[in-house]
Formats: structure tokens, sequence, C-alpha cells
């Protein structure tokens, strides 16, 4: 654990993946999950290409694979919308939803951060940087 630097922002944060053939470990970056426990702070952003989408993976079904990311982001949000998990705390939500698993929507590693501004903008930063 590392000690809390005066002024800036520590996070931990994972590429959101879409993996619609597990088996070929082919993959589409289409968001970032950014938790900060210092600034209290758990989000989800995506930046799902659907046309880049369908002509890597024609028989995807869009509409099933966005539903997905609902209720991704219901989870990461949390509340009753989130389910059970949804309840949990944020720093347990956030160890939820990047746990690794062979599913259509799966997480990078976690890797460590740090910004001088609001985890918000950095959150958006990572999202334009990796997707």
């Amino acid at each position: 654990m590392s000690a809390v630097i005066e002024g800036w922002v520590e996070y931990d944060y994972a590429i959101v993946r879409l993996v619609p053939q597990v088996h070929l470990d082919a993959f589409q970056n289409v968001g970032v999950v950014l938790h900060s426990r210092q600034k209290r702070f758990l989000d989800v952003r995506f930046a799902l290409d659907s046309d880049r989408i369908a002509r890597l993976w024609p028989t995807l079904d869009l509409t099933l694979v966005e539903r997905y990311l609902t209720a991704y982001r219901a989870v990461c949000l949390g509340g009753f919308g989130g389910g059970p998990i949804g309840l949990l705390p944020p720093s347990e939500r956030f160890h939820w939803l990047t746990a690794p698993r062979s599913a259509v929507v799966q997480t990078s590693a976690v890797h460590p951060g740090r910004c001088r501004t609001a985890p918000e903008i950095a959150l958006d930063n990572l999202l334009q940087l990796y997707c």
C-alpha cells in the first residue's frame, strides 16, 4: 500500500473488453472502470464502436452486448439496480467487476495510477487513450 502524496489522487483502473469468442482470446476495448478509494469514487465509461464490432464479429448480438454493459454499469454504480453485488461497498464492487472470468465482457489486469485532477477526468482521459 503506497502512501498518499499531497496533491495527488491515487486510483486503480482496468480496461473493459468485449471478448465475443473467448476460446480465441481476441478482444475489443470498450470501456474503462476506475476506482479511487481516496476520493470514494467508482465509475465506468464505455465507448462501444458498434460498426467496428459488427465488421469483426458479424454474428454477434449487439443488443445483448449492450444489455451486458448496462448490467456492468449498474453493478459499478451500486444500489438495488446492481443486484446483491451492487449493495457492496465500492472497493468490493470494483474487485468483483475486475475479477478474471471467461465471459463476453472481461477486464484487463488492474493498473495503478494517480492524477492531480478529479478521478472523473482521469477516467475520461483513459477512455480516450484506450478505446
